[in-house]
C-alpha cells in the first residue's frame, strides 16, 4: 500500500522552510503547540532544533521539549523488563506529566508557563528543571517517539516515517521493533499526523502527497 501513495521529493531545507513559513502565519495572540513525531533512527530531534531556529528567525519565539525527558520512573518503565516492546508502546512515556506540565499552560487559557524537562532517564530523578515563560505568539517544538493516537494537544503534528526494512537497518534498539511495527498498524501515524514525511533516504525526505505545507 505504501508503494501506491504518493510522495512529493524536498530538501532537508525546503521542508525546514515550508513548516516555518506555515507556522510563523498562525495567529500571533495565543501559542502553537507542534509535534515532531519518529522513531530514533528517524532523528525527530534534529527535525524539532532545526524548526525551533527557523521559527526564531522568522520572529516567534519557540520553546524546545524533547518527550525524553518526560519518561515515566525506571521502576515503572522496567516493570516487565528493560526490553519489553509492548510496555515501550504504552508505558514508558509520562503523558499525565508532559499535558500537565506543558501542553495544557500552552493551551487555550493557558498560563504560558510551562516546565521544558520533569524526569531525567538517565538518572532516574527529577531534572529539577525550572519553569519557562513562552510569550504569547510562541510555538512549543516537542520531539519524540510514538507520540499519536495518545490524546495529547497539538496543533500541529508531523510524522517522520520510515518503512520496516530501513527502520531495522538503523536502529541501534531491535528489541523494539515490534512497538513501532504495532505503532504503524495500529495508528498510521503517517496518515494519522497533518504532515508525513518519508525518510528513508534522510537527504531526500519525501512529503505525502495529502500533507499540505
Amino acid at each position: 500500500m505504501i508503494d501506491r501513495m504518493r510522495f512529493r521529493l524536498v530538501s532537508p531545507d525546503l521542508l525546514i522552510d515550508e513548516l516555518a513559513d506555515r507556522l510563523a502565519a498562525r495567529p500571533a495572540a495565543t501559542w502553537t503547540r507542534v509535534a515532531v513525531d519518529g522513531a530514533p533512527p528517524a532523528r525527530p530531534d534534529t527535525l524539532a532544533d532545526r524548526l525551533a531556529e527557523a521559527l526564531r528567525l522568522r520572529g516567534r519565539p519557540a520553546l524546545r521539549v524533547s518527550a525524553a525527558d518526560f519518561l515515566r520512573p525506571a521502576s515503572l518503565r522496567f516493570e516487565r523488563g528493560r526490553e519489553d516492546p509492548d510496555a515501550r508502546y504504552t508505558g514508558w512515556l509520562d503523558t499525565g506529566g508532559l499535558t500537565r506540565e506543558v501542553l495544557a499552560p500552552l493551551g487555550p487559557g493557558g498560563s504560558g508557563r510551562a516546565l521544558p524537562s520533569l524526569w531525567n532517564a538517565a538518572t532516574d530523578r527529577a531534572s529539577r528543571a525550572s519553569y519557562v515563560e513562552l510569550a504569547p505568539g510562541g510555538v512549543l517544538v516537542l520531539d519524540g517517539e510514538l507520540l499519536l493516537g495518545r490524546g495529547l494537544a497539538f496543533e500541529l503534528t508531523v510524522h517522520l516515517w520510515l518503512s520496516g526494512p530501513a527502520l531495522a537497518r538503523r536502529s541501534a534498539e531491535p528489541w523494539a521493533l515490534p512497538a513501532f511495527g504495532r505503532y504503524d498498524a495500529e495508528v498510521r501515524p503517517l496518515h494519522t499526523a497533518d504532515v508525513g514525511v518519508r525518510v528513508d533516504d534522510p537527504d531526500h525526505p519525501a512529503l505525502l502527497d495529502d500533507s499540505p505545507v
